[in-house]
């Protein structure tokens, strides 16, 4: 008998394997990126401390003009801001942690815009 397996369970694996691998610090923090249906959320998280110290989503009221349904383009605002308030809060290189999700989409989206903005992964 074979089993079906599901992309959530399958992505949760992807998730527990690299969260071993991949550490935020003060210095360096992770940057890990979330996508549900409808919103797609971003946050700079201390590991060592427990702490998230900045974080963006297409929730953000300050966005929410610029923003329309959870696209690629949502996802470049999205990295443009979580890039933005890192750099006022003196972080500019950072730990990437797509989270489980294939570096596509609206992932590699986020990614490409918040390194154009200005963060070195």
């Amino acid at each position: 008998m074979s089993q079906v397996k599901d992309r959530k369970s399958e992505r949760l694996k992807r998730k527990l394997r690299i969260k071993y691998k991949i550490r935020g610090t003060q210095e360096r923090p992770r940057l890990c990126v979330y996508k549900s249906l409808n919103h797609i959320y971003a946050q700079l998280i201390d590991d060592e401390s427990g702490a998230t110290l900045v974080s963006a989503s297409t929730l953000d009221l300050d966005l929410k003009d610029k923003i329309k349904g959870s696209n690629i383009n949502s996802a470049k605002v999205v990295g443009e801001a979580i890039a933005k308030k890192a750099l006022e809060k003196g972080i500019k290189s950072v730990v990437f942690d797509r989270n489980g999700y294939i570096y596509h989409g609206k992932v590699k989206a986020l990614a490409d815009s918040a390194r154009e903005t200005g963060l070195k992964f």
